[in-house]
This record gives C-alpha cells, sequence and structure tokens, in this order.
C-alpha cells in the first residue's frame, strides 16, 4: 500500500475512534437515571475538549517525545507540535499519527466518568481529568508504545491498549471511586438504566469506531489490519454470548443491558490482542472476557464500592483478562515476523511473565495517582455534588437543564384554569406515572 493509501486508512481510523467518545456517552447515558443523562454526556464530550487541547499542546511530546528514563517522554520535545506542523515527509509518522492517537487519549480519560456518575461536580471531573490525562495516561502510552518506554523494552505485547487504555482507565475508576464514595442510596435503592435504548445505540456506535481503534493501530491498509478486524468481530460475538449465558444461567433472564455490556467486555479484551492471535485465540479471549466480565460486575456490591457504571467490572476486569490471555494465546504465524509465541504455542513462560508484570503495574500505579489526584480535587473543589443536588438530579445542579421535559405530560400547572391541559387518565396516566418514576 503506498504512502497515501496508509495515510487516508489511517485519517479514517482517527476519526472512526473519535465517535467511539460520542458512542460511549450514549452507552453510559442510558445506564443512568434520566435527572443524570446530561451530565453524563458532558463529562464524556468535557473530556474530548479538555484533553484534545492538552494533547496538542504538550500530551503527545509527553508520550511519544524523547525518552526520559523509561518512564516519559521529553514534553518540550514538540511543545504545541513544534516540529510535526508540516506537510512533508511522512505524515503517519507526524501530524496523522498525532491525530490517530488523540483520539486514544480523550476516549481513555472519558472512560473513568462511568464510575462516578451521579455525584461529581462537572469542574472537578475536568480538573480531575486534565490533571490524570498528564500523569495517567500520557506517561503509560509512553510506557507501552513510547521508543524506550519501559514496558515495550520489556517485550510485553499490546498492540491497541489492554494496558494504556482500559486496564489504565479502570484501576483510575476504582481509584477514584474510592475517593469519592457512595451514591446515596446505594446501594439499598434501585438505580436502573432509564433508556436502554440509549445504551443499545452507544454499544453499537462503541463496535463501529473500534475497527479504527484495533485496525487502525496496524498504521497501514494492510494484512495485519485485516488480521486485527476480524478478531475484533470474533472475540465481540463469542463474549456477547458469553455474558448472555452467564445471566441466563444466573439470573435465568438474557437481558438488553447484558448484550451490550458483553459487547464492549469482548472489544476491551480483543484490543490489546487483535494482532497476535488467530482464529482460536480470538474466540477464547472473548468468551473468557465475556463471562469473567459478566460475573466481576456483581463485585461492587461484595466490596462496596460504587461503581456506577461497571468501569471496574468491564474495562479494568476485560483489560486484565486480555492482557493475560495473550501471554498463552499470541501466535507468530499471523503477525509475518512481529510478536512472539504465547506458552500454548511453544513460546515458554517469557511473554506471559511480561503481560502480568505489564498489567500489574499500570494497574497500580493508576489507582494511586487517581486516588491523590482524587483527594486533591477534593479539597479544592470539594468533589461531589451535595445531597440535595444529587437527590434532586445532577443536571439541574450542574448544568441547569434537564434531558426530558415532561410539563406536556403533567399539564401547565402554572396556566389558568381555562387553558389548563387536561388530567391524564387510562393509559396516558400510566405512562406519566412511569415518566415521573424515571426522572427520580
Amino acid at each position: 500500500m503506498t504512502v497515501e493509501g496508509n495515510t487516508a486508512w489511517l485519517l479514517t481510523s482517527a476519526a472512526l475512534v473519535l465517535l467511539m467518545t460520542p458512542g460511549l456517552a450514549f452507552f453510559y447515558g442510558g445506564m443512568v437515571r434520566a435527572k443524570s443523562v446530561l451530565n453524563m454526556l458532558m463529562m464524556c464530550f468535557g473530556a474530548m475538549g479538555l484533553v484534545g487541547v492538552l494533547w496538542m499542546v504538550y500530551g503527545y511530546s509527553t508520550a511519544y517525545g524523547t525518552d526520559i528514563a523509561g518512564l516519559v517522554g521529553n514534553p518540550l520535545d514538540h511543545l504545541g507540535l513544534s516540529g510535526l506542523m508540516t506537510s512533508e515527509g511522512d505524515p503517519t509518522a507526524g501530524t496523522v499519527d498525532v491525530a490517530f492517537q488523540a483520539m486514544f487519549a480523550i476516549i481513555t480519560t472519558a472512560l473513568i466518568a462511568g464510575a462516578v456518575a451521579d455525584r461529581m461536580r462537572f469542574g472537578s471531573w475536568l480538573l480531575f481529568a486534565g490533571l490524570w490525562a498528564t500523569l495517567g495516561y500520557f506517561p503509560v502510552a509512553h510506557w507501552v508504545w513510547g521508543d524506550g518506554g519501559w514496558i515495550g523494552e520489556l517485550g510485553a505485547l499490546d498492540f491497541a491498549g489492554g494496558t494504556a487504555v482500559h486496564i489504565n482507565a479502570g484501576a483510575a475508576a476504582f481509584g477514584l471511586v474510592l475517593v469519592l464514595g457512595k451514591r446515596v442510596g446505594w446501594p439499598s435503592e434501585p438505580m436502573k438504566p432509564h433508556n436502554l435504548p440509549f445504551v443499545m445505540l452507544g454499544a453499537g456506535l462503541l463496535w463501529f469506531g473500534w475497527f479504527g481503534f484495533n485496525a487502525g493501530s496496524a498504521y497501514a491498509a494492510d494484512g495485519v489490519a485485516g488480521v486485527a478486524f476480524v478478531n475484533t468481530v470474533t472475540a465481540t460475538c463469542a463474549a456477547m454470548l458469553a455474558w448472555l449465558l452467564a445471566e441466563r444461567l444466573r439470573d435465568g433472564k438474557a437481558t438488553s443491558l447484558g448484550a451490550a455490556s458483553g459487547v464492549v467486555a469482548g472489544l476491551v479484551a480483543i484490543t490489546p490482542a487483535c494482532a497476535y492471535v488467530d482464529t482460536w485465540g480470538a474466540l477464547v479471549i472473548g468468551a473468557v472476557a465475556g463471562a469473567l466480565c459478566a460475573l466481576a460486575v456483581g463485585l461492587k456490591y461484595r466490596f462496596g464500592f460504587d461503581d456506577s457504571l461497571d468501569v471496574v467490572g468491564v474495562h479494568l476486569v476485560g483489560g486484565l483478562a486480555g492482557t493475560v490471555l495473550l501471554g498463552f494465546m499470541a501466535t507468530t504465524s499471523v503477525t509475518a515476523g512481529d510478536g512472539r509465541d504465547g506458552l500454548f504455542y511453544g513460546g515458554g513462560a517469557g511473554l506471559l511473565g511480561a503481560q502480568v508484570v505489564s498489567a500489574v503495574a499500570v494497574m497500580a500505579y493508576s489507582a494511586v495517582v487517581a486516588m491523590v489526584l482524587g483527594l486533591a480535587v477534593r479539597a479544592i473543589t470539594g468533589g461531589r455534588v451535595g445531597t440535595d443536588a444529587e437527590i434532586s438530579g445532577i443536571d439541574e445542579a450542574e448544568h441547569a437543564e434537564a434531558a426530558y421535559d415532561f410539563t406536556g405530560a403533567r399539564g401547565d400547572r402554572t396556566a389558568p384554569a381555562a387553558t389548563a391541559v387536561p388530567a391524564p387518565s387510562g393509559t396516558d396516566a400510566v405512562r406519566v406515572r412511569t415518566f415521573e418514576e424515571s426522572a427520580s
């Protein structure tokens, strides 16, 4: 493939990855209560704006600048993208690379928002997001993908972000949840998703955009991209079925929320492995991740941490599953000389050891950084909204808006009697009660 063709594919992939963040916003937004949906959408969109700016100013250089002790890139190398904003040379190693990797930084940060839904101030979230991107994502991206980064030098494999994205974000979500505390009424009060079609739509957009995430990480429109694409389909399908089976055996029903969550679990788990495993490896990784994550989302009730939308159960556990299983399932038969053989393909325990070390290191680092930053943000801004605002609705408290206008259904109670809307009855009354219950 020509440089022009590769450039076109990477630009397309960057756009697909950007779409994942609005997809994530709908996925998360459907899972919260009606009084919190706008805040959830805003947390994801806020991450897009803030992290996008930070990436262009110093983030790219921190991740991909000249190596400093294997821990971080030099942020001054390309400050403000100096030396990169040119049409000369191979754009996939310059401006296009900046654009593609910016989308990874954005969605990694946005993933954390689901864990603190319903209770974190919007300003506090933006402060945390900017600090965590700077101290959490940018350095870890260098560890994994930057020239001289210690995880890359260790020999661990992470094709598209099992450690740098999902373990990183999942562990940060856990650390931040411990600092912020539980939602008012959790876990005694039911906090059901208010809009499951939103959840399904979000999962579909995530799956669509994930092809850019995984296949785009080949940096070329070639056979490696094709392997990553096919494995992304294979593992995701297997994970969705495994999650539904686990639900059916445990609860007696297979749910739409389970299907959407299984899709995301499979996408998460195959991300580090998508270009390094064959079909059997993809099926195993997907099936294990789907079943494991379906079980893991219940751990928050057992251990008492309020991970609102199961970021820990899906992204941390799914990322760990894919990263570690790669140590067993990797095969050079699909990578044309790149990669390493895993334990099941005659490669010994070397790769498995590197995968475990990298996963544990990123998990511990990110959780600690998130806790420290969460404590700092709480001290500066208070961290979470007041109890009254949380009960009445964070959308109104933080944004002076509501996602849904129920006045038409309830009637305008301030209007003169002659023009008042008649009180609903029959089926309409049932609908109004349903809306009111959802809003509360």
